[in-house]
């Protein structure tokens, strides 16, 4: 009898272990947490603003998308590279409300080239490569090629006699070493010595010896724009970037150099690169130097924005079915190094595509969207919101991702916009590789009472000014920073736009600083809010210093130039911090006051001041509340099993 009822009860504790671990398991594979939001922030309007049909959104292998205006009427439209189908030129109709594929099969169509469905695209981006004001567009081209040697050229798109026409198929290119044969992944566009004039450069996948980055511009020597006459060369090798390597993501902008653009490569089979520009438009790779190298890893998408609006640019990216990184931008007056910050939920490995850092509900906040690919099995799409914390690394927070989960969905990438100008960023996936999926579109589905600021930087010649660096103060939570994108995500390029959400805060001043260094400050009035604002390239100092003084916000002061600039509270206050934390310490906006710690020679103490950590940049980070909630509630639970099991195995 007594043995009957140890077997029960060892028989009891057995169910109630499988079931806990069910429960966990479940809560693994669906995503969610205990401390994750309820609300869903997306939906999907795919049925309502883009359903599935042969000539606007066929189901085929899509790859990248880059958003830019093709038809030249203001208004952005998407390009979609078509892998076994056509490229795509996606346009909102504002009085259908829908979204139109403008790129027809019908060869009197100025876009009819755009389509080129021979060439197995994969990556795009577009950019003014000549200074006419209007953004070519690039395409990279596979031809079912993985590494090293293509078949098929890769194309650059110019408008020229009334339609889009390829530049690397024109005879004076022809013998240049341009046309790319080599399979590759992204691209991106890089204003490497400031002139308005953009490279695009290209992250090719080698095979041994063959097939290193590249990097096309214009021979402003041998081209004539005005007659359409466009000569490009490969300056890769003079750049100092011409590596090889397994390439896959690159991301553009002024990352440790103050507005020239510097460029990250996040790389397979091999360190990751950040090519440091030199000010002369060479570029010189630290990325083992400041810690971002990530050796052992296999990039895929990456974004760059400034999470803890330090000033400094931080880097967010994806390892395929490796630990996502979440690189913080520290400084001090010795040198610059990057602090992975990523939570264990945050760098959880997942076979990740694109990556995204935007405000999708305009919260004041930046939200980091990792796309993932349906590889073995499901695979579901990820959202985090980054928090800025006035003394301390930024909290992430897992959110409900919504219907943009697409756990079954073969995503391949994804781009924002606000096609639908309504002031809430649209979230756009493209779908391939695996299977033929159709292109999903997403709506955000809080936020919409949140102020937002829409702004457009213009180069000196009127086109996008890719890379540029955008800043808008407020009244209560400082400064906040974008920078235009030039290409990110995964084979992918963003909105050429800085896309501010403000909550209930208001903005005060805003700021642009272009590659060569110019800058523009204009003061915001209340009735700029909820608009879009086009900023032009200053000719003239008048031009650049505003008419009426600015306001810059809390731990912020004007300066002789009339621009905002940080507020050094440790010298103008010297008795700022308390006896028993006497250090003042100057950060952007504020400061912070720690204990006085003496530490040993390569060694620094922490921001509290309480302990020694080596002056190094680390891999790491600390757990998210969600998983601490998680520990916290289920220690209990493993209490109760221990007491359970010792009862079952007693007399």
């Amino acid at each position: 009898m007594r043995r009957a009822i140890t077997d029960e009860r060892r028989w009891t504790f057995f169910h109630m272990a499988m079931l806990a671990w069910m429960l966990l398991l479940t809560v693994r594979v669906s995503g969610l947490s205990w401390g994750q939001r309820t609300e869903p922030m997306f939906t999907s309007v795919t049925q309502s603003v883009f359903p599935p049909d042969y000539e606007n959104n066929p189901t085929q292998l899509n790859y990248g998308v880059a958003v830019t205006d093709v038809d030249g009427d203001g208004d952005l439209e998407m390009f979609v590279s078509g892998y076994n189908g056509p490229n795509l030129v996606l346009k909102y109709d504002k009085f259908k409300k829908r979204l139109v594929n403008i790129a027809v099969d019908n060869r009197s169509s100025p876009y009819y080239a755009l389509r080129d469905r021979q060439g197995n695209a994969i990556g795009v981006t577009a950019c003014d490569i000549d200074g006419d004001g209007r953004e070519e567009i690039y395409v990279l081209n596979t031809n079912n090629a993985f590494s090293g040697r293509a078949t098929y050229t890769d194309k650059l798109f110019k408008f020229r006699n009334g339609r889009y026409e390829d530049l690397l198929n024109d005879d004076v290119n022809e013998h240049r070493d341009v046309a790319n044969r080599v399979a590759g992944r992204s691209v991106a566009c890089v204003d490497r010595k400031g002139t308005g004039r953009y490279s695009i450069y290209i992250a090719n996948y080698a095979s041994g010896t063959v097939g290193p980055h590249a990097l096309i511009e214009m021979d402003e020597s041998s081209s004539d724009p005005s007659k359409g006459i466009v000569v490009l060369s490969n300056v890769a090798e003079q750049a100092g970037v011409n590596k090889f390597t397994g390439g896959r993501g690159v991301v553009v902008g002024p990352i440790l150099s103050q507005t020239l653009p510097d460029i990250f490569c996040d790389n397979e089979y091999s360190p990751n690169f950040l090519f440091r520009n030199n000010g002369d438009g060479t570029f010189t790779d630290v990325a083992a130097q400041v810690g971002v190298d990530d050796p052992m890893q296999h990039g895929r998408g990456v974004a760059l924005a400034d999470f803890n609006r330090d000033g400094k640019t931080d880097i967010v990216y994806g390892n395929w079915n490796g630990p996502h990184r979440l690189f913080l931008q520290l400084s001090n007056n010795r040198k610059k190094r990057f602090k992975d910050i990523a939570t264990q939920k945050f760098s959880m490995p997942s076979p990740v595509r694109t990556v995204i850092a935007a405000d999708f509900d305009n919260d004041n906040e930046l939200e980091v969207f990792f796309n993932n690919i349906a590889y073995r099995g499901p695979s579901a799409n990820r959202l985090f919101r980054v928090s800025r914390r006035e003394h301390g690394d930024p909290q992430i927070e897992e959110l409900n991702v919504g219907e943009a989960a697409e756990p079954e969905g073969r995503g391949t990438g994804a781009a924002v916009t606000d096609f639908d100008g309504d002031g809430l960023l649209d979230l756009l996936v493209t779908h391939g590789e695996s299977a033929a999926q159709p292109i999903s579109v997403y709506r955000v589905t809080q936020g919409s009472s949140n102020k937002w600021l829409r702004v457009i930087p213009r180069t000196q010649f009127g086109a996008f000014a890719r890379g540029a660096k955008v800043i808008v103060y407020t009244k209560r939570n400082g400064p906040h920073t974008r920078i235009i994108d030039g290409g990110s995500g995964y084979l992918c390029e963003m909105e050429p736009v800085a896309h501010f959400g403000f909550g209930k805060d208001v903005a005060t001043s805003v700021e642009v600083f272009w590659p060569d260094g110019r800058s523009v400050a204009r003061p915001l009035e209340p009735s700029d809010m909820n608009k879009v604002m086009e900023i032009h390239y200053p000719e003239n100092e008048e031009e650049a210093t505003p008419a009426l003084e600015i306001e810059c916000g809390p731990g912020f002061e004007l300066n002789e130039n009339g621009r905002c600039t940080d507020q050094d509270e440790c010298t103008q206050f010297p008795s700022v911090c308390p006896s028993e934390r006497p250090v003042c310490t100057n950060t952007y906006g504020s400061f912070k006051c720690r204990a006085n710690k003496r530490c040993n020679q390569g060694y620094e103490p922490n921001d509290e001041g309480t302990a020694c950590v080596a002056q190094v940049a680390y891999f790491g980070g600390n757990r998210s509340s969600a998983s601490k909630l998680l520990v916290s509630c289920l220690w209990p639970l493993v209490l109760t099993f221990l007491a359970v099991f010792t009862a079952c195995l007693g007399p």
